[in-house]
């Protein structure tokens, strides 16, 4: 059974393995840097749909059905799926799902879901309680700029902190098989820095990311060191260095083993998307795809990853409030 270690983190005993992993992006994340990594790039943003928000969904299904040949196995094989998304009640997800007979658990961590699934999918099949669970993750530019900004026709300025909600999908299945195994898992707090710029969101998703980290290195006895790659997602190049900051002042220097998810994928100089990339896709995806690759040929070993997600809604934002906001980390490991 799992056991807490520290303030609130817990270590696995039978710590799940990662036994398969699959990822679907559209066609600006596949022109990045990493556009080799992911398993799908789809030029259609459409997917063959007709809405933006079918779209979503139609993704999801088409990462699945590349993890179920990946990993040889059907959905009557899963026991439960985490599933979360962007939209309101999770709509991308459920009508992703619907038709796969999985029973299920709708997961909503803002950009933090893809650490947030990956969490309680390793801690429900290190109980006994799921015996093979699905985490799968995603978002779409055009759903999530259609309802937290404006319509893209309207053709509004994006400023400097700004960043761009990846189209893409990462899903995963934990068994007792072979793979990089999560040993260990340290949820977050809400933490509000009080920000209310929403397109900000670096900076307000920055403290939370320290704040879990901290903890978890305090409840673990670790450092920095113990890792080969620090993960987050998606802090882009403003939160990024302000978590940097943040970190320095404790005495803790991240250096080279830190990267982020929202600066990984897209090139900045070339592809105009300022503070880089954002959206709960963006970690899936390049999770899923980038970083599993190097865990499977040796580049990393012992991998943090740390996904941030900024909790707030188009109503809060107008209703004058800050973004509130949390991270959940889990240790991947070989």
């Amino acid at each position: 059974m799992a056991k807490r270690a520290g303030a609130r983190s817990a270590v696995l005993d039978s710590p799940p393995a990662l036994i398969a992993s699959a990822s679907t992006v559209g066609a600006k994340e596949g022109e990045g840097p990493l556009g080799k990594y992911f398993g799908s790039v789809s030029e259609d943003s459409y997917f063959g749909e007709q809405t933006w928000e079918k779209a979503e969904s139609r993704m999801i299904e088409s990462t699945l059905a590349q993890l179920y040949k990946n990993s040889r196995l059907t959905p009557k094989d899963i026991d439960l799926a985490f599933a979360g998304d962007l939209l309101n009640q999770c709509t991308a997800s459920s009508f992703g799902l619907r038709n796969s007979g999985i029973p299920y658990f709708g997961v909503y961590g803002a950009c933090s879901t893809m650490a947030e699934s990956l969490a309680l999918a390793a801690m429900s099949v290190e109980s006994g309680f799921a015996g093979c669970a699905l985490a799968v993750t995603s978002s779409h530019f055009s759903t999530a700029e259609r309802q937290f900004r404006m319509p893209l026709e309207y053709g509004g300025q994006r400023p400097p902190t700004a960043q761009w909600t990846v189209t893409g999908c990462g899903a995963f299945i934990l068994s007792e098989g072979e793979g990089p195994r999560i040993t260990s898992v340290t949820p977050g707090v809400i933490t509000d820095a009080g920000i209310k710029d929403a397109n900000n969101m670096g900076a307000a998703m920055a403290p939370a990311a320290y704040e879990t980290l901290r903890t978890h290195f305090s409840d673990l006895g670790r450092t920095p060191s113990y890792y080969d790659l620090i993960l987050t997602g998606d802090l882009g190049a403003v939160g990024s260095e302000i978590l940097r900051d943040l970190m320095r002042k404790d005495g803790t220097e991240l250096g080279d083993k830190y990267a982020d998810c929202g600066l990984l994928i897209f090139d900045r100089e070339k592809q105009d998307v300022h503070s880089g990339g954002s959206g709960c896709g963006c970690s899936a995806s390049v999770l899923a795809g980038y970083i599993m690759d190097g865990i499977k040929t040796g580049r990393w070993k012992k991998v943090l990853f740390a996904a941030t997600g900024a909790l707030l809604s188009p109503l809060s934002t107008m209703q004058g409030e800050s973004v509130p906001s949390i991270c959940c980390a889990v240790s991947i490991e070989v």
